[in-house]
């Protein structure tokens, strides 16, 4: 099953149950990948989705931490259970250790062992490597941590 289906099925789920935000979130990242198909005129492939729901999940914590600045808890819980909806829809994040090693041993292959000088090569290489597994924020600030030792 490809995402749009699951996309699809999810929504037929979440309007079944009456889930408003669940059935919204769904759909609002629909809404972003079948505008996107439109203004390029193609049919997206999972692959082409993945950073479209990245982003959306982006905007949402992005906005979630104003939120919680404001003390806006009504807004909070749900930014929290939309990020959570969609995060479902990705594939399953590194953790923080398993960022730690793809970092030490593409640095290791690099000949990288410190110097913020090596910051842009030494990201550019773990992030493709990582690319849609790994928070691009986490992946900064753990490259920082190496490159200081």
């Amino acid at each position: 099953m490809n995402l749009k289906e699951k996309f699809a099925a999810g929504y037929k789920d979440a309007m079944k149950e009456k889930d408003v935000v669940r059935k919204n979130t769904i759909n609002l990242a629909r809404a972003a990948i079948k505008q996107i198909e439109i203004d390029k005129k193609v049919d997206l492939s999972d692959e082409e989705i993945l950073p479209i729901l990245q982003k959306q999940v982006k905007m949402r914590k992005d906005a979630l931490a104003d939120f919680i600045k404001a003390g806006r808890k009504d807004l909070e819980e749900t930014y929290k259970k939309e990020i959570e909806i969609l995060e479902a829809y990705l594939p399953k994040q590194l953790s923080v250790e398993e960022v730690r090693k793809v970092i030490k041993e593409i640095a290791k292959d690099m000949s990288i062992s410190s110097g913020k000088e090596n910051m842009g090569k030494l990201m550019g290489a773990v992030m493709a490597k990582l690319k849609g597994l790994a928070d691009g924020n986490l992946v900064r600030k753990e490259i920082e941590e190496f490159l200081k030792k």
